[in-house]
């Protein structure tokens, strides 16, 4: 395992900072939302195995009310190394005192797709007339909780200028992936981040909005202040990062950033 680790280091994947943690193996709590989880639970597992570290993984949303939000958890003392979340709702964190400023690392943008029912045939949403007339002629249309829905609800109906036409048939989804309603035939269309979509078995991705009435979430990581083991956190913030895990990263959905 050593010997693998090593040669993993010397390939860059790692980063400086996990070569320099001769240390005994730490169990690092990480605490990630949405968006970004299916690049983690791929990525997680390939840096255990390579720094002998074991990851304790708690998913929440990035923000809200409920108790699993990683706000609230931190606010009830609630113990991490790492948080993975919206780049606005970690700078609030940081800004309250909670995650180390320095530590923030930029990992992704996501970016809002549409879905519709296996088998259902896929319209054109490739033009902002496209998305348009997609919307108008659906006979129903689901949209996330998060902020991928909050825009859309807000916004971009508005843009589109069809907020009259489409507000009635049109439901925020929450709590359950949208692609599972669309799946099962509950509703005609669904829009969520497309790294929360592709998963779903049972619906098919038609594409990403036009990019002129898109909204991009950034996800950013970085160490709370109370974390027990911040070396060993920023090893692996250093390897979520890196430009050698990108393809995975955009494999899920996601989007590289330009620089880190």
């Amino acid at each position: 395992m050593k010997k693998f680790f090593l040669a993993l280091f010397a390939a860059g994947l790692l980063g400086s900072t996990v070569a320099a943690t001769n240390v005994q193996a730490a169990e690092l709590r990480v605490m990630t939302s949405g968006g970004f989880t299916a690049a983690y639970k791929e990525l997680g597992p390939k840096f255990a195995a390579a720094s002998g570290n074991t990851l304790d993984t708690i998913l929440g949303p990035s923000m809200g009310q409920s108790p699993e939000a990683i706000p609230n958890r931190l606010a009830r003392g609630e113990s991490a190394d790492v948080v993975i979340m919206v780049g606005y709702a970690l700078d609030d964190l940081i800004k309250q005192g909670k995650v180390v400023p320095g530590s923030r690392v930029e990992l992704a943008d996501s970016r809002i797709g549409m879905v519709v029912r296996d088998g259902a045939p896929k319209p054109d949403i490739s033009t902002v007339e496209g998305l348009k007339n997609a919307l108008l002629h659906a006979k129903s249309i689901a949209y996330s909780d998060s902020a991928s829905g909050v825009y859309i609800q807000r916004e971009l109906f508005k843009r589109l200028g069809i907020e009259d036409q489409v507000s009635a048939k049109a439901k925020m989804v929450p709590k359950i992936p949208v692609a599972s309603v669309v799946a099962s035939g509950e509703y005609e269309i669904g829009f969520q981040q497309v790294s929360e979509l592709l998963p779903v078995k049972g619906a098919a991705f038609v594409g990403k909005i036009p990019e002129s009435v898109q909204s991009v979430t950034r996800f950013a990581a970085g160490i709370p202040v109370n974390a027990p083991h911040p070396q060993e956190a920023k090893a692996l913030l250093d390897y979520l990062a890196s430009p050698a895990v990108q393809e995975t990263v955009r494999s899920t959905g996601l989007d590289s950033v330009t620089a880190h």
